[in-house]
């Protein structure tokens, strides 16, 4: 599966569903996110089963600030619509891989009750 672009309007539903959602925060102008860039494309079509989106922090700064954003790339990884990894930096391929094998391997159920523990 290709990458998808998102907006302010489209990713509350991209991440909300079911399964797992990458998100890589870029722009244009970084050398990092240029060189991250064809890995997570390469990712995107050796995992057919996640949701691979782009988020263009120049286009779209609202969003980027209200995730608080601050430094480019940054990879946000949801599944099913909750944050379970978030970093700044390009992760090279071997890393990138490791980390979607372990977000595969996410006992939801325990995630779950460590969020409403953590909101309690």
């Amino acid at each position: 599966m290709a990458t998808i672009d998102i907006t302010e309007e489209t990713f509350q539903e991209t991440i909300s569903g079911d399964g797992i959602t990458l998100v890589d925060a870029w722009a244009e102008w970084c050398g990092p996110c240029k060189r991250f860039g064809p890995v997570f494309e390469k990712a995107s079509e050796e995992h057919p089963d996640a949701t691979f989106a782009k988020l263009d922090t120049e286009a779209n700064e609202d969003l980027a600030a209200k995730l608080q954003i601050n430094s480019i790339p940054t990879l946000m990884v949801f599944r099913d619509g909750i944050l379970v990894f978030r970093e700044s930096g390009a992760l090279p391929p071997a890393a990138l891989e490791d980390l979607i094998s372990q977000v595969k391997a996410l006992d939801m159920d325990e995630v779950r009750a460590q969020v409403e523990s953590q909101q309690a």
